[in-house]
């Protein structure tokens, strides 16, 4: 049977075996995917300096990801797995375009006060409230690792996004979501880092 005709599957068997007329086909199949996506998500980010061809280089590496991790016994296909490592991939590149737009920043402005930190940005609405308060950088990396823990992957992306400095329309439409199910993610999230800042000052 020629490589052309093969399921997703049957490739990724073969390319497991180093056969890489069947590894040029997949990636090929998937090049209008990751094309897609990444106009998509430039559309979303214009002023983030990046450029088409680099997030579809990211793209690649996540699909190249997907072929080398996917386990066909954990009742999901290909195609589902694979743009979800794309997506990922390609969301991460946006999140440290904004970081490092953010930080270039910041850098640029001279400020009598000390910038507020990512935290302090996620609940400026509560920063008031002494229990939100994180004095140290080191106990704010702490505090964010332990809600990481506790959110779903949707979650973990907004997540990701707000502490990036986007907003929830901004992420909603990287990720393609209602922003009213951004907005309802956003309360959650505020909820468990609450939790979590609680039970980290009382360790303490």
């Amino acid at each position: 049977m020629p490589y052309e005709d093969m399921n997703d599957y049957e490739l990724i068997s073969y390319i497991n075996e180093n056969n890489e007329e069947a590894n040029n086909i997949i990636i090929k199949k998937y090049e209008p995917l990751i094309s897609s996506l990444a106009t998509r998500l430039l559309k979303s980010c214009p002023y983030l300096g990046l450029e088409k061809s680099d997030l579809v280089q990211e793209g690649m590496i996540g699909l190249n990801h997907a072929i080398g991790y996917f386990n066909e016994q954990k009742d999901i296909t290909f195609y589902t797995y694979a743009k979800t490592c794309i997506e990922r991939r390609l969301i991460s590149v946006i999140v440290s375009a904004k970081r490092l737009k953010h930080k270039n920043l910041n850098e640029s402005i001279s400020f009598d006060t000390e910038e507020d930190g990512m935290l302090d940005y996620f609940l400026k609405d509560e920063t008031t409230n002494p229990e939100n308060i994180v004095i140290d950088e080191n106990e704010t990396e702490d505090i964010i690792n332990l809600v990481k823990k506790k959110l779903t992957d949707f979650e973990d992306q907004v997540f990701d996004l707000m502490l990036s400095y986007f907003n929830y329309r901004e992420i909603a439409a990287i990720l393609d979501k209602e922003p009213k199910q951004v907005d309802n993610a956003i309360q959650r999230i505020k909820g468990k880092v609450k939790e979590e800042i609680r039970k980290y000052n009382d360790e303490k």
